[in-house]
């Protein structure tokens, strides 16, 4: 088993040779080791290779040779299964490409003594002699502080800022004439009906059309007609609120 100075690596190693990542424990920015050649795997590449010559110029010639390099590939291929990625010899050769990429990348992190993780250069505050989790360095923390303060007062700013002055109306959804939704305009989109707020006669408040009574004060939203003139002077019927007879002329009221 493969024994690292920090538990986060990775091994990339391939069948052709030897790689290995290391990251930090703090912020995960990793390392790589530089490659180094499995001369077990050149080896058995060579034996491939010098059996597939052999057993090329046996066939050219027959016979005897032919014999020969029959025994040839096949003592290539025990040799080829002995030396596979899981011979002790490539095992060997990993452990040793292990530590050598140890040694290589270690120089890159430094061992935190209050917390014991292995952290990047980044994440080492050399003032303190810890890491920047245990100890934040003195500038970069001041000016995070001050940027949450700074969106803190923002943020209660604008909760109690009045951005917009207008008026809010309520409209008809309703149309009182037709019952059908009515839309978004002036006007019914179904019958035509126009549609708005009238006033009421006794308070004055905003109600809807089509509302027989006040909301606010319980009023009938439809008026009583004002009492009709009669002429003192000849009986004549006057419309509300002429000042004059229409019959003879003498003043009303």
């Amino acid at each position: 088993m493969l024994h690292s100075f920090t538990r986060n690596h990775r091994d990339i190693s391939t069948d052709a040779g030897f790689q290995f990542e290391f990251y930090c424990d703090s912020c995960g920015n990793g390392f790589k080791s530089t490659f180094i050649e499995s001369t077990t795997y050149n080896q058995r590449m060579a034996s491939e290779s010098l059996g597939r010559g052999v057993s090329t110029i046996g066939n050219l010639l027959g016979g005897r040779l032919g014999n020969i390099s029959n025994a040839l590939e096949r003592g290539v291929d025990i040799v080829a299964d002995r030396l596979d990625d899981q011979s002790p010899q490539w095992r060997r050769e990993q452990e040793a490409a292990f530590n050598q990429a140890q040694a290589q990348v270690k120089p890159y992190f430094q061992k935190c003594p209050a917390c014991q993780q292995w952290v990047c250069r980044d994440c080492w505050n050399e003032e303190q002699g810890l890491c920047i989790k245990c100890a934040p360095r003195e500038s970069t923390y001041v000016a995070k502080a001050r940027a949450e303060a700074m969106k803190r007062n923002i943020d209660e700013a604008a909760a109690t800022a009045t951005v917009w002055t207008g008026k809010i109306e309520s409209r008809t959804t309703i149309c009182p004439a037709c019952g059908q939704p009515a839309g978004e305009g002036k006007f019914c989109n179904n019958c035509g009906q126009p549609l708005g707020l009238s006033k009421c006669p006794n308070c004055g408040a905003s109600v809807a059309l089509g509302i027989k009574f006040c909301s606010e004060c319980g009023a009938p939203m439809a008026a009583a007609p004002p009492a009709q003139s009669f002429c003192p002077s000849c009986g004549q019927e006057n419309e509300p609120g002429a000042k004059f007879c229409g019959g003879c002329g003498a003043k009303l009221g």
